[in-house]
């Protein structure tokens, strides 16, 4: 099958995946297509949200129609690597044998990742960035397509470990998730207190996910779109003689080389699902909020003037 063939088919089932899924999630549709913007990439996102706008039972449900096999993994204080990777025991026989871990699945929840400590987080890094995991010496790959797609509360801050900006970075999106609106919320409430379930259909296999992934790799890309991409992120480094004002005014840190690279792979994704074979600067910009907002940092001035993030990337962009 030809690639153009293969980008038609990609937008016919991208929007009957997003009808699946509206069977169950009401609205949330930017939310949505990020999600699926990085799954078709390879990458993971970051779900930032107050609790009870549904961020569990959405990434359920994308899980059931891309036929994917799916573990939660709920992040607390005493939580030890161990309880994620794996952990070896002895048998009957006083060999010892290897039990698998949550982490050893398609799609990995991780839920308020940021309530377990730093050394727990990092059991997670080695697998999200090299699709492997090193326990007791041995080796082992995951299988593929691997995801992880972390939650975290922005409110409360007690009892808390930030995550650190190694880790933020390995994320490829952060995903606001803002209150539904007021029909949206009349549309939930209907639908979670009746009988009724839908029944979700598996539109992808594991090994069509892949394929995805290996074909928006080889969308070709405009060297003007390249450069866009890279200029746009150098324009967050606050350290450089050629930063603008605005940006010395509010920022401490700008964003590093991965932000340019998530930002080309996410614009051929989009471009795809939009039925285009090739990116364009439009691109860009719509997937750019969600791939640098992790990656600036705000100094004091900003916190002070009640500066977002989102603000200082629109004035960029």
């Amino acid at each position: 099958m030809s690639d153009v063939t293969a980008v038609k088919n990609l937008v016919e089932k991208h929007h009957a995946l997003k009808q699946e899924i509206a069977k169950v999630i009401v609205g949330q549709d930017v939310v949505i297509d990020q999600i699926l913007l990085s799954i078709y990439t390879g990458g993971h996102s970051l779900l930032v949200g107050v609790p009870g706008l549904a961020k569990t039972l959405m990434v359920n449900t994308i899980a059931q129609t891309l036929g994917l096999d799916f573990k939660r993994i709920q992040f607390t204080p005493d939580l030890m690597p161990s309880d994620i990777l794996g952990s070896e025991i002895l048998d009957e026989k006083r060999n010892f044998k290897f039990i698998k871990g949550p982490i050893f699945s398609n799609i990995i929840l991780a839920d308020e990742i940021n309530r377990t400590p730093p050394k727990t987080q990092a059991a997670l890094l080695e697998a999200m960035q090299e699709r492997a995991v090193t326990i007791a010496g041995n080796h082992y790959k995951l299988d593929l397509p691997y995801f992880v797609l972390a939650t975290q509360n922005p409110i409360e801050q007690e009892g808390t470990y930030p995550l650190p900006e190694a880790q933020l970075d390995r994320f490829m999106f952060a995903i606001e998730l803002q209150y539904p609106s007021v029909a949206e919320e009349i549309e939930v409430v209907k639908r979670t207190t009746s009988d009724n379930k839908p029944t979700i259909n598996a539109l992808f296999s594991a090994e069509e996910i892949v394929a995805v992934q290996l074909l928006v790799r080889r969308i070709p890309v405009p060297d003007n779109v390249v450069e866009y991409a890279v200029k746009l992120v150098n324009s967050t480094r606050p350290n450089l003689d050629t930063a603008n004002d605005y940006v010395k005014q509010y920022l401490d840190w700008g964003a590093g080389p991965r932000a340019s690279q998530n930002l080309i792979l996410a614009a051929k994704a989009h471009a795809a699902v939009n039925g285009k074979f090739s990116p364009d600067i439009e691109d860009v910009q719509a997937v750019a909020t969600g791939i640098l907002r992790h990656r600036i940092i705000k100094n004091y001035k900003a916190e002070a003037e009640n500066i977002s993030e989102e603000q200082i990337i629109a004035k960029l962009l």
